[in-house]
Parts: C-alpha cells; sequence; structure tokens
C-alpha cells in the first residue's frame, strides 16, 4: 500500500518500522515541528523525524494539520492509507477523506477507556494493572472511531511510564503488522465503541504531578512510577521542589496512622526516607532536591538536616 506516516515520539517509531518492513510504501512522514529541549533549549528533532530521514523519506511538520497547505500537501500524495501513532494532532474531515481505505491510528490503551493524550502515563497514575494497545479507524473526535484490532499488556510493579512506553510501542507495532494485511485485503471487521463506558486521559498538568501526602501510599507509588523518567513527581521541602523518582511502599498500612500527620518524616537512614501518608507509608528511594541532580536519598542525606517529625509539603521545618 501507499501510506502517510504521522507520528511524533519513540513510542511511533516502531510501528513506522513495521510497515516498512511490511512493503508498504511510506511516501511521506508527518511530525510535530522540532522543539526547544534541555538547558540549551536547542532545537531537537522528534524521534520519527530522525527514523524517517535515516529511510530517506519525506518529512513535513506543519504546525497545523486543520490548515489549507498541510490539507492540500496529504491530498497530493493520494496515499491509500493513513497511519498514526502518537501523532499529537486531531486529523480535520478533509484529510480523514482522503486515503481510500481510510485513516487509523494505533493507540496506547485499551478503547474506550483511556481516550486523549497521555493514556499510558495515566493508566500507571489511576493503579490499572492491564493496558494494551487498540488499533482503531479514525474519527473526528478524540480516540472515537470503530476498533479494528487490540492486544493487552499487564502492568507490573516494576514498571515506569518509561518502560511501559517501551513495552506498548512493540505490542503496536507487532499488532500493526498483523492488522495491516487484513485492511489491504479487505478483511476489517470493525467494532464501534461503547462510549458509555469511555474514560479519559488528558495531557498531564503541573498539578498531575503535585504529591498529596493524604493519598495512600499505594496511590503515590503509582503516581511516581506513573510520571517518571519524563516530568517527576515533588513535594516541596524548605518551599522548594523536590521531586521524587522512585520509591517503594513501606507499609500499606502502618501502627503510625493517625498518630503522625501526612508527609511527616518516620525515619531517614542508608535506605531511604520513610514518610508517613494518609494510608501507610511511603520509603522515598532517588530523589532530585531543587537545584540539584537526581541522587539517592542516602547520599543526599549525608549533608541534608532531615530528622524525624519534619515535613514534605510544606517548608519543611
Amino acid at each position: 500500500m501507499k501510506i502517510v506516516f504521522m507520528g511524533t515520539p519513540s513510542f511511533a517509531v516502531s510501528s513506522l518500522e513495521r510497515v516498512l518492513e511490511g512493503g508498504h510504501e511510506v511516501v511521506a512522514v508527518f511530525t510535530q515541528p522540532d522543539r526547544p529541549k534541555g538547558r540549551k533549549r536547542e532545537l531537537t528533532p522528534p524521534p520519527v523525524k530522525a527514523a524517517a530521514i535515516n529511510h530517506g523519506i519525506p518529512v513535513h511538520q506543519p504546525e497545523r494539520m486543520r490548515s489549507e497547505e498541510a490539507i492540500k500537501l496529504v491530498e497530493s500524495l493520494k496515499p491509500d492509507l493513513i497511519v498514526t501513532a502518537a501523532y499529537g494532532q486531531i486529523l480535520p474531515r478533509a484529510v480523514l477523506e482522503v486515503p481510500r481505505l481510510g485513516c487509523i491510528n494505533v493507540h496506547g490503551s485499551l478503547l474506550p477507556k483511556y481516550r486523549g493524550g497521555a493514556p499510558i502515563q495515566r493508566s500507571i497514575i489511576n493503579g490499572e494493572r492491564v493496558t494494551g494497545v487498540t488499533i482503531m479507524y479514525m474519527a473526528e473526535g478524540l480516540d472515537t472511531g470503530d476498533m479494528i484490532s487490540r492486544i493487552e499488556v499487564p502492568i507490573e510493579d516494576t514498571d515506569t511510564s518509561g518502560t511501559l512506553f517501551e513495552k506498548l510501542s512493540i505490542a503496536g507495532a507487532d499488532l500493526l503488522a498483523r492488522t495491516l494485511p487484513q485492511i489491504e485485503a479487505g478483511n476489517v471487521t470493525a467494532v464501534p465503541q461503547v462510549h458509555e463506558e469511555a474514560t479519559y486521559a488528558p495531557n498531564l498538568t503541573r498539578e498531575d504531578e503535585r504529591i498529596d501526602w493524604s493519598r495512600s501510599a499505594r496511590q503515590l507509588f503509582d503516581q511516581v512510577r506513573g510520571l517518571s523518567p519524563m516530568a517527576g513527581a515533588f513535594t516541596l521541602w524548605n518551599g522548594e521542589p523536590f521531586k521524587v523518582w522512585r520509591c517503594v511502599v513501606e507499609r500499606a498500612e502502618s501502627a503510625e496512622n493517625g498518630a503522625q500527620a501526612p508527609g511527616t518524616v518516620l525515619s531517614a537512614d542508608a535506605e531511604g526516607i520513610v514518610v508517613q501518608t494518609g494510608t501507610g507509608t511511603l520509603r522515598l528511594l532517588d530523589i532530585q532536591p531543587a537545584g540539584k541532580r537526581t541522587m539517592p536519598a542516602a547520599e543526599w542525606l549525608k549533608g541534608a538536616r532531615l530528622e524525624r517529625g519534619q515535613q514534605f509539603g510544606g517548608d519543611g521545618q
């Protein structure tokens, strides 16, 4: 088939590679514009752009797919199929109607659950034990199209959003490789989503990253994993942001419950910092104080004045 591929992050690279391995002609790749990254704010190309250039595929980076110029560009390519994976833009009807075989999307959740831009992170944050990938026909709504195929992937306690991105990227690419021949042969039975069962996974905000110590130790453990290694969860120490990159549930329930306020430091030693939560206790393992690099909590404790009874979430005193 003659395919236009649309994707941006590393999650989409595996799908692009499998499309090419299937012998299809990728006539163009659409991806988001280069963005400034890092402390030096240097313009950095998306991973999909780098992969496309490596294969000699023309790359287009429109700011808005709804622009007349972008729509005309897609029309001029005359694709049989458009494949998207974590592209980051909603395609207008004018683009959806271009390919004769339609437009499909590789989405990182078991639809209709977790429609939206952050399904992988929020599945971990919400304590899900299973997620997966759904390939669907695209419609004008947000991830509302009919489902073509899906695959389940378990979420382990050792998973972060980073490891789950990798798992779902590979699972989605494999599923796409099996699905494309069915689409080409016209052998697809798409199933409508039950819209009443839909849940949403909007992009993460700064408030999603803030640790609320009144929540349970398990909930905070899931929050930290779901935000690692991208944004990171944070609390306050001496009025400054204090990130937590890795932690474990010390006790799901604790005799200290009710005796100490959530956020209270219960102990601090070579094995980390134990903090009271709304239910149970959490041991902080890898942290990042304001203005410093990520480090083991034990390393930070060598020079920090941290004592039992002090609190995270306020001024630390």
